[in-house]
């Protein structure tokens, strides 16, 4: 057999276990950013009286760095695809420093806003921490990602780690897109 006949036609079964994750998840970020649409509907004034409406330019440039940080993960998932592990680690390594960074700015901004005004204040003040606080969470989880595969790929790059750099890849890119969304939904009021 030609190594043409031999090469993988169907995407690896961790693929599809983070696309399946990725569809979850984007039901729960869906129903919660559902959830503010409608309580803001609900709600004469939005956000409450003595609740300050969001600063829009800090989360905007906060979101875009979340964006740009997928860019040095698509270019991991490429060096890890052609089999070359430094790029990969670079790649890795530049991403988890943007994602760390995004993720420090932004808890700082959450309990800054936590000082100002009480989750349990009203409904508008429980979506909105709720929903920044599952969007934390995820970032966490995608930096967790990141430096478990610094462990790994630090030792070698296998065809299953290959796969595991393209599905973290893949999770940073939907990370970065509800990150937008996120922004925009507690940010509608400032518009």
């Amino acid at each position: 057999m030609t190594a043409a006949a031999t090469r993988r036609v169907a995407r690896p079964s961790g693929w599809y276990g983070m696309l399946i994750l990725v569809a979850t998840e984007s039901s729960l970020f869906g129903t919660l950013m559902a959830t503010y649409v409608y309580l803001r509907f609900q709600t004469a004034v939005w956000p409450p009286r003595g609740v300050a409406a969001p600063s829009v330019t800090v989360p905007t440039v906060l979101a875009l760095v979340l964006v740009a940080s997928a860019l040095p993960m698509a270019y991991a998932a490429r060096a890890a695809g052609r089999g070359d592990r430094r790029l990969a680690l670079a790649g890795i390594a530049c991403a988890l420093v943007v994602q760390a960074v995004y993720l420090g700015f932004q808890v700082h901004l959450y309990f800054d806003d936590v000082s100002r005004f009480s989750p349990r204040l009203d409904a508008y003040s429980s979506i909105y921490f709720t929903l920044l606080a599952v969007h934390h969470i995820h970032v966490g989880i995608g930096i967790l990602l990141d430096v478990w595969l610094l462990a790994r790929l630090s030792r070698r790059l296998t065809p299953y780690r290959r796969t595991a750099v393209a599905a973290v890849a893949f999770y940073w890119y939907f990370v970065a897109v509800v990150g937008l969304f996120v922004t925009a939904t507690v940010l509608y009021p400032s518009w």
